[in-house]
């Protein structure tokens, strides 16, 4: 029998924190296509602040990579973040005539979800910034490809969700993954269980995070 990767070890281990939030109140109004304008539009915006907050998170990682395909990556990862992620939030906010100032973007679920992340990022290596984003982009993923066979009526919430099965972000969240593999080939197991920690932590961020359009 092979040897079970670094990956799916953590996707094990962490199972139960993963399929809590894969059957969100969120992520089910969104497949099921009633998630309220007014939910939608406060996510909009907690989460258009976070993808600012990512661009920092992954300068980090950039910081801590340690060869050249890492930090490639990670340099095509902020290019992304930057110049379409961010530009959706922009066009997004400006057809729907959204005003982020607004909105309170510092409750404390919003708030907890940015500065943990960063907080993994700042304090932790290379591989805790991988493990905490797979745990974010494998789970977008996930539910997204359900998602996207859905019928979502509004347009800009049909383009988010179609945002995460697009190759170029299926392709990032399996980066995450193969990259973990790659490098659990070599760690001890201190280190294994130290990083599916941290993805379970980053995915508690993500479970609370995603309550703050609903208060």
């Amino acid at each position: 029998m092979a040897e079970e990767s670094l990956s799916d070890r953590i996707l094990r281990e962490n199972d139960a924190v993963f399929r809590t939030m894969l059957s969100h109140r969120f992520v089910e109004d969104v497949k099921n296509d009633r998630l309220s304008k007014e939910a939608f539009e406060r996510y909009l915006v907690y989460e258009g602040a976070f993808v600012d907050s990512a661009i920092s998170i992954f300068a980090y990682a950039a910081a801590t990579a340690e060869t050249m395909p890492q930090k490639r990556w990670v340099i095509a990862v902020l290019d992304a973040l930057a110049n379409e992620q961010i530009a959706y939030f922009e066009r997004t906010f400006a057809s729907r005539g959204i005003d982020p100032s607004s909105f309170d973007t510092g409750i404390a679920e919003v708030e907890a979800f940015r500065a943990g992340m960063l907080e993994i990022a700042r304090q932790g290596g290379f591989l805790d910034t991988v493990a905490a984003m797979f745990a974010a982009e494998w789970m977008y993923w996930t539910w997204s490809k359900e998602a996207a066979t859905r019928s979502i009526s509004d347009p800009l919430l049909k383009e988010w969700v179609d945002l995460h099965v697009d190759p170029n972000f299926a392709a990032q969240a399996q980066w995450l993954k193969n990259e973990l593999d790659m490098t659990g080939e070599t760690l001890e197991e201190d280190e294994k269980a130290r990083l599916s920690a941290i993805f379970g932590r980053a995915m508690q961020l993500e479970i609370d995070f995603h309550d703050a359009p609903y208060l």
